[in-house]
């Protein structure tokens, strides 16, 4: 099923780890070299090898050559080792927070979504297409886990104290500051049909996307030809409807096709990244004003979003001061000036 592939393979960067034999006194053992100590886990050479193969296939498959990917790859070793060692502090934090059922929690819903998504009953039907695809449900599994990890952390140790730590008066005093910030922008609600390439011929669907606007179009009714044709929407994120986007932050292949669609028309038949063939109803549209309006959630975000990348800095200095972390004597050279870039920054003299 090429649509789910499409989905899964930009996904498959991290893997599971591999070993390496060598012979030692005519005995063949099998043996890892341990190339990060990070408090109780450890980073090894096969992990590194193996997610170092993976992006290097990865872009292969996006059209890259493998000598030059390979090349741009080898020479960013010490920054893949560096983020494998951040990445390892997550997952022991998770671990420290108790989030490990939240986070496998959000695994499944990822599955279930996509099954749903895809009208598949169960989950050795999805586990299938995914190998169709050439892609493992276990690496992918693992992707989705390392995600929702980083995610969860930082949503809970960063971001939501950045968020809701902010008083009344920063906030009040950073509107008046930057109230050309706040004006009313122009937004437009819509609504979705999406007809799913999931198991049908692409050319049939789109002759039948191309019918069902002609109905439309003539006064068919919207619900019933959403309910009996409709798959579970991409655009909308399922929910078949989305409530005043800012159409200055639209993506291209929105925008496009919603300029100059008037309340209650539609949009000429689009595709969605190989998904499907989607069709928007425009509901509604709301002019620009130049008029500030103080809205303390929008206003929150103005101000986390600017605190928010030295906050998640200072977070990982603090995860990587309280942690033991040992690089081996081979590695330390390439790892520890990216490493510990951020903390030799705040250090006099630097």
């Amino acid at each position: 099923m090429r649509s789910i592939g499409h989905i899964f393979i930009f996904a498959l960067i991290f893997g599971a780890v591999s070993v390496t034999a060598f012979a030692q006194e005519t005995q063949t053992r099998v043996v890892d070299e341990v190339v990060a100590q990070v408090n109780d886990g450890v980073i090894t050479l096969s992990r590194i090898k193996r997610e170092m193969k993976d992006i290097v296939d990865n872009e292969v498959q996006q059209g890259k050559k493998r000598e030059d990917v390979q090349k741009m790859v080898d020479e960013k070793q010490g920054e893949l080792i560096a983020n494998l060692i951040n990445e390892e502090l997550l997952i022991q934090k998770a671990k420290e927070m108790g989030l490990d059922s939240d986070i496998e929690s959000s695994v499944n819903q990822r599955m279930a979504d996509i099954m749903k998504q895809y009208n598949l009953k169960t989950v050795e039907a999805l586990y299938a297409e995914m190998e169709k695809s050439g892609v493992s449900p276990q690496e992918m599994k693992e992707s989705w886990r390392k995600q929702a990890t980083r995610d969860m952390v930082l949503q809970r140790e960063v971001e939501g104290k950045v968020f809701w730590g902010l008083s009344g008066k920063e906030l009040k005093d950073y509107y008046d500051s930057h109230k050309e910030k706040f004006t009313k922008p122009e937004t437009i609600s819509i609504s979705e049909l999406f007809l799913g390439f999931a198991g049908r011929d692409e050319t049939a669907v789109r002759e039948k996307a191309k019918q069902l606007l002609a109905q439309l179009r003539a006064g068919g009714d919207w619900a019933k030809i959403v309910k009996e044709n409709g798959d579970t929407g991409v655009v909308t994120q399922g929910t078949g409807k989305a409530e005043k986007l800012k159409v200055k932050e639209l993506v291209e292949i929105l925008a496009k096709p919603l300029k100059g669609v008037k309340v209650g028309e539609f949009t000429e038949p689009f595709d969605a990244e190989q998904l499907g063939v989607v069709i928007l109803r425009v509901d509604d549209r709301e002019s620009a004003s130049n008029e500030s309006v103080f809205d303390e959630n929008s206003v929150r975000s103005a101000m986390a979003g600017e605190k928010l990348p030295a906050e998640r800095v200072k977070f990982f200095s603090k995860l990587r001061a309280d942690a033991y972390i040992k690089i081996s004597e081979t590695y330390r050279p390439i790892v520890s000036p990216i490493l510990f870039a951020d903390e030799r920054k705040d250090k006099p003299g630097n």
